[in-house]
Formats: structure tokens, sequence, C-alpha cells
């Protein structure tokens, strides 16, 4: 039974997208076969995974709102042992399409559930909001990785995110854990980074990842040329940075055990 994980923060640009992208590029390099669900219509880890929108037949649109089966609308990605799940525009109109639904918080659940046996882990790459497709993401997921900028308005707005996972918790997914914090955009020589860790560490202490995001080149160019960033440049801090991410999650989940006896029995 997969593992699954939403990447989730209404707030734009904290890089939730790029850690969707690379943390499940990198769970899928350590062996565990992963899904990539693209839950925003911006698309971005449909193209960050090297796929132009005008070839996608079929999205995660055509699932919540066209009842399409995942196993027809799944796209198989470069990064070996890793799948998509692509998004489109169209994904804007959904809320609406939904309002009506009388199960519209658990669509995309349902939607997942005939390949939850598929895979270890599937990745949910929220939309920056808090509106009905994210809080179908939240239904849909075990668990909730929350990125968080090491910039001065990072704590802006985590209030009301943590707020609304209660509210999931409370009425709709009782099961839902915060996976963790994880902060990102890291910059060693800017005392405004280290002051931003020390506080985000002070308020939610267990809670944040001990793997810090730094700010690397290679992270923000991967994308053009629609590759993660293990595929663009393995060695590059970025790839070391959610490989150690993807590491501690498997601890974390005491995950790497398993893996290790499944190898044992196979030899």
């Amino acid at each position: 039974m997969a593992k699954v994980i939403a990447i989730a923060n209404q707030k734009g640009g904290v890089g939730k997208t790029t850690t969707a992208i690379n943390l499940a590029a990198s769970l899928a390099v350590l062996e565990y076969k992963t899904l990539l669900v693209d839950a925003d219509p911006q698309a971005n880890s449909t193209t960050g995974n090297g796929f132009d929108l005008k070839n996608v037949q079929l999205s995660l649109y055509d699932c919540m709102v066209n009842d399409t089966p995942v196993t027809q609308v799944i796209l198989e990605t470069e990064t070996p042992n890793l799948d998509l799940l692509p998004s489109h525009l169209d994904l804007v109109g959904a809320e609406i399409e939904l309002i009506n639904h009388p199960n519209r918080e658990h669509v995309m659940r349902k939607a997942l559930e005939p390949v939850l046996n598929t895979y270890d882990f599937i990745v949910i790459d929220c939309s920056p909001s808090l509106g009905l497709i994210t809080v179908n993401s939240l239904s849909a997921a075990n668990s909730v990785i929350i990125p968080v900028q090491c910039e001065y308005f990072a704590l802006e707005g985590l209030g009301k995110l943590l707020n609304t996972i209660k509210i999931v918790q409370a009425r709709i997914n009782s099961e839902l854990k915060i996976e963790g914090i994880l902060m990102t955009m890291y910059d060693g020589r800017l005392r405004l980074s280290n002051q931003v860790v020390e506080e985000i560490k002070n308020h939610f202490s267990e809670l944040v990842f001990n793997t810090i995001l730094h700010r690397n080149t290679r992270l923000g160019e991967a994308p053009s040329f629609g590759k993660p960033v293990l595929l663009y440049d393995a060695e590059s801090t970025g790839a070391v940075n959610y490989l150690n991410l993807a590491k501690e999650i498997l601890q974390k989940n005491n995950m790497t055990k398993i893996k290790n006896q499944e190898k044992m029995i196979e030899n």
C-alpha cells in the first residue's frame, strides 16, 4: 500500500513544486516505485518532467471530473521507477464543476484508490491555494510536507495552513499527519536564513526536517530542461539535499528496512 504525501503551502514561491518533483525522483532513484500527482493547474510538475502540455491528452482533471480511470492517464517519466499523473490548465475549472458533487472532498482519494497497491509512494504537488483541489489532496494523503522559505515572511500564512490541516483532520481525514516542515532556499551566508531556521525550530521543534534545502543554481535550471535535478546534475547540492530528504523520510517511516529485506529475499 502506497504512502501518500501531499506537498502543500498556499504561499507561492516556497519550493513546493521543486520539492514534489525532486523528492519523487529521489524516492524513485532509491528504488521505491513512485507516482507524482500534479494537482496544480499551472502543471509545473508535468512540464518539469519533460512533458509538453500540448501533447497531454488526459490529466488529473479527467480523473476527477469525467471519472476517467487513473490507469489510462498515468505517464511513464524518464526517471526509472517514477510515473506521473499529469495536470492541465483545465483543473482550474474542476473546483466549480465539483461544487455540487456529494463527496466533493474525496474525489481525488477515490480516483487514486485503484493504484494504491501499485506504488510505494504517491507524492502530490498541491496548488498554491487552500481551495477544493488542495482539500482533495489533503483528503487523499497520509501525511503532508510543508515547505517554508528561509526568508523574512516565512511564518506568514503558516498558521492558516496549519489551521486548514486541523479542519481536514477533524472533518475529512482523521489519519492525516504532518510529515514535517521543510526549510527551503537556505543561504548559509545570510544571517536572516539562520535566524529563520532558528525561529521555525523554536516554534515547531520536532516537526522540522533535519535536511535543509540550500539555494542551488542547478536546482533552478533543471525544470527548463524538463528533468529532476538528479538527472540534470546528480552531484549538485540540490540533488544531494533531496536524496538526503528522501532517506530521512524513509528512516522516519521505518521503510529502509523493508526494502533491504525485500532485496535479501530476492537474492
